[in-house]
């Protein structure tokens, strides 16, 4: 497959400038080139919220930078986990005198890299601390969930965390809700078919023909099992059980809903999908606030989509409703 691209060696720097020339009324570069960080920094005395993960996954997590969400992004190569010394840049830039909290989705080189980033920062007197996220239901069994990968549902700790970190919490206090949320958080995506590659101009995995693959990782990464291809209903009826029963959600829960597309997949299947998540939700007694539906986390043109639920509290609701002010996460002022 073609892709639109000048040199492949400059994709994520052309990616960047393109980015900033479009929202720079949000979004600025940091000293270095692979760090944006927002526009209007946070007052002095409130922590900073950071990320850094690879390219190739957009809006993530470029699109989250903003009042309310993130202070750094880290902007590593494309589908590789950016370097210590590029994640320190991204926390020197986002430390406001109050420490950094660095949100890091586990992937065994984002970890690592992540952890170096933190000591590096400690060493220079940053106070600095990393949270790892883990959400994908398939990628380890019930009671190994720390073992599990990040997935789309990382997206409820990013915004409920930057929203708590606008109002002045302590860094100790948002590592501790970001716990609270990843550990009320599941996901489970479906892949149709594969997303291309930007450097090589391939397939990043095969599937075959009239097949669907539950549970599979962003780059291919092994999950539950495959099932024939058929309707949204269906698939969704196969996935909910799965997402449902590993916490378990019981009747009476409320949720927040995030049905995330991963590429290729239209707005118009995204709405079918969502349908059927919300009738299988209502069967179960559980009731979903103020769903998300888009693609926000993405694999180049990967068909297919994941589904997170997130347990609510009312802490953790009235944070997902706070303003926030970033370029692909739409969250105005609630009416009254």
């Amino acid at each position: 497959m073609n892709k639109l691209i000048n040199d492949p060696d400059r994709i994520v720097d052309h990616m960047i400038d393109g980015y900033l020339g479009a929202y720079g009324d949000l979004v600025a570069r940091g000293d270095d080139p692979r760090v944006v960080v927002r526009r209007r920094p946070k007052a002095s005395g409130k922590v900073g919220i950071v990320i850094g993960n690879g390219s190739g996954h957009e809006p993530i997590a470029l699109g989250w930078i903003g009042e309310g969400m993130l202070d750094a992004n880290a902007v590593g190569e494309i589908f590789a986990a950016p370097p210590p010394d590029l994640i320190l840049e991204a926390i020197r830039a986002a430390d406001r005198g109050a420490g950094v909290l660095l949100l890091v989705s586990r992937h065994a080189g984002d970890v690592i890299n992540a952890e170096m980033a933190v000591e590096l920062a400690q060493d220079e007197g940053i106070h600095a601390e990393s949270l790892l996220m883990y959400d994908d239901v398939s990628s380890a069994p019930k009671g190994r969930e720390d073992e599990r990968r990040g997935a789309a549902g990382t997206a409820f700790v990013y915004k409920t965390v930057g929203a708590r970190a606008e109002e002045g919490a302590s860094l100790e206090e948002l590592a501790r809700l970001g716990a609270r949320v990843r550990d009320a958080t599941r996901t489970l995506g479906a892949a149709v078919a594969p997303g291309v590659s930007p450097l090589t101009g391939r397939p990043m995995f095969a599937l075959p023909e009239g097949e669907v693959y539950l549970g599979m990782g962003v780059h291919g990464e092994p999950g539950l099992r495959s099932v024939p291809f058929g309707t949204a209903e269906a698939l969704v009826a196969e996935m909910m059980p799965e997402i449902l029963d590993d916490l378990p959600f019981a009747p009476g829960d409320e949720v927040l809903v995030f049905v995330n597309g991963m590429g290729g997949t239209t707005l118009m299947e995204l709405l079918v999908i969502h349908r059927s998540v919300d009738a299988a939700l209502h069967v179960r007694g559980v009731r979903a606030h103020r769903p998300l539906v888009g693609s926000y986390v993405t694999t180049q043109e990967m068909a297919g989509f994941s589904i997170s639920l997130c347990r609510l509290d009312d802490e953790i609701r009235r944070l997902w409703d706070a303003p926030a002010r970033v370029p692909f996460f739409h969250r105005p002022t609630p009416p009254a």
